[in-house]
């Protein structure tokens, strides 16, 4: 009748609990991890899995989890479609010189090969991209939807994810633009958080729209894994482009 499954037992045993935990996750644990290779993802990964029990013991299934299986090829139509568009953009990024500055991040600026693989093939696949489809579109998603009319559902959703975010933004402004000022840093927050609400609320359509969580995490895979592989690339392209002004100048003799 209001687009919303009953709610079982079990069901607000876990919602409350869960959104404290997201509030938390990202904002408070994650920024106290070694920062050794493999600690994140483990952490992640393990939570993954922890959280999967959970929720198949508070009730919840297959379907309602975005697990089902007669559910995975509308998710890779729908999430390889939506990847392929954002792949096509980010590759062409880097070579155009109005978009460059958009890439532009000195976090992975002098990583080598060896970094960038790590990255892209375990810490964003697992520790990232696996653990918050899971964590959002999966069980917060079932949770909220047995409790909150479909479109509240999604936006109670999509702003948890934004929220989620405000650590890593802090970080990354902090990095980025070390030159602003406090005002401008909070306008930068903001501004970035509202991007992840957006995104969140854009994978959370997309999971609904197939059935399947690996549509959103298609999509959020090519993003992260895309932005990573394209500010590399940006950074490279900058770096050789200064060396080979430095070298062109200094060739020529200077005239005073």
């Amino acid at each position: 009748m209001h687009g919303r499954p009953r709610a079982r037992r079990g069901t607000r045993s876990i919602t409350g609990p869960l959104v404290l935990v997201l509030a938390a996750w990202n904002n408070v644990l994650v920024p106290r991890l070694p920062d050794r290779p493999g600690v994140y993802e483990g952490v992640n990964g393990a939570a993954t899995g922890v959280l999967l029990v959970v929720a198949r013991a508070a009730g919840f299934s297959r379907a309602e989890l975005g697990l089902s299986g007669d559910r995975l090829r509308a998710g890779a139509a729908w999430g390889g479609a939506a990847a392929a568009v954002v792949v096509s953009g980010l590759a062409a990024g880097p070579a155009i010189p109005s978009l460059r500055p958009l890439l532009r991040d000195a976090r992975v600026a002098g990583l080598g090969n060896g970094a960038v693989a790590y990255r892209a093939l375990l810490r964003i696949p697992v520790g990232t991209v696996l653990w918050e489809e899971v964590a959002f579109r999966g069980v917060l998603h079932a949770a909220l939807r047995r409790e909150l009319p479909p479109r509240a559902a999604a936006a109670a959703g999509a702003a948890l994810f934004g929220l989620w975010h405000v650590q890593p933004t802090t970080a990354a402004i902090r990095v980025n633009a070390p030159d602003r000022t406090a005002a401008g840093r909070r306008v930068a927050l903001l501004l970035g958080c509202t991007g992840t609400a957006a995104a969140g609320a854009l994978f959370g359509r997309l999971r609904v729209r197939s059935g399947s969580l690996l549509a959103p995490a298609l999509l959020h895979l090519a993003a992260n894994t895309g932005g990573l592989l394209a500010s590399v690339a940006t950074a490279r392209r900058g770096a050789r482009a200064g060396a080979s002004f430095g070298r062109h100048r200094s060739s020529r003799p200077v005239p005073w």
